[in-house]
């Protein structure tokens, strides 16, 4: 069986795969929830890669996101990559932005509810880490899900920084490797007519459903049941 390699994005961490993966496990599949650094596309891909290359098998990538554009960049030249799984996700092309595309299209609530944090650099410098208000993140990022899970996430949120939401994917894997998206119709992070747009640019196969942009952590099952539906499509 091909081993998952799961990329959560922006403003959360690895647990919120914890539903799918106990989904995926009962399965069979082997499963690792990468711990997506969320510095800059080209950083935190190459980290994705790296992860990816120590496998011997066959994989199968499924991303929520913000990861959706570090899977984009780091699974292309990926051989043992056979498929790509969009949850609530971006599919960007060469040369997009998550800023860029997310006001594609009217919906998203994100740019209204960022709280702008400086950090210090090594270098001396300052960078600006992003979060989502804690009073805003359950209607904005997690309508559906249990509000007591939703005001944890909220506390929890892991931030990116402002430079990976502007910095451009170089590659693009989906050109090349079979993906699959499951569109969030209630999404208010990444809109829905977005994430048609890219699904369908990118030929993937398209599953909808009424869930809100945490669709992993509100409903894991239907989740699992699309990265399955890759795996077993794509298995030799």
């Amino acid at each position: 069986m091909p081993t998952i390699v799961l990329v959560h994005g922006a403003f959360a961490d690895s647990s919120s795969w914890n539903g799918v993966i106990a989904h995926l496990k009962r399965r069979g599949y082997p499963v690792i929830a990468v711990a997506n650094p969320l510095r800059g596309v080209q950083k935190d891909a190459a980290y994705v890669r790296s992860i990816v290359d120590t496998v011997s098998g066959p994989v199968v990538m499924a991303a929520h996101s913000y990861g959706g554009s570090v899977m984009t960049e780091a699974a292309d030249g990926a051989s043992n990559v056979k498929a790509l799984v969009y949850c609530a996700s971006l599919s960007p092309d060469v040369g997009e932005s998550v800023a860029e595309l997310t006001v594609k299209f009217p919906g998203s609530q994100l740019g209204t509810s960022i709280k702008m944090v400086p950090i210090p650099l090594d270098d001396g410098g300052t960078a600006m880490e992003q979060y989502i208000h804690q009073d805003k993140f359950p209607a904005v990022f997690a309508a559906d899900v249990d509000p007591d899970t939703a005001e944890l996430m909220a506390v929890t949120q892991r931030p990116p920084t402002e430079a990976a939401q502007r910095e451009s994917v170089t590659r693009a894997a989906w050109k090349m490797i079979p993906s699959w998206a499951l569109i969030t119709t209630q999404d208010l992070g990444i809109p829905p007519d977005l994430q048609r747009f890219m699904a369908e640019r990118a030929g993937s196969t398209v599953v909808e459903i009424d869930a809100s942009h945490a669709v992993a952590v509100s409903q894991p099952g239907p989740v699992a049941d699309l990265i399955d539906t890759a795996a077993r499509a794509t298995a030799r």
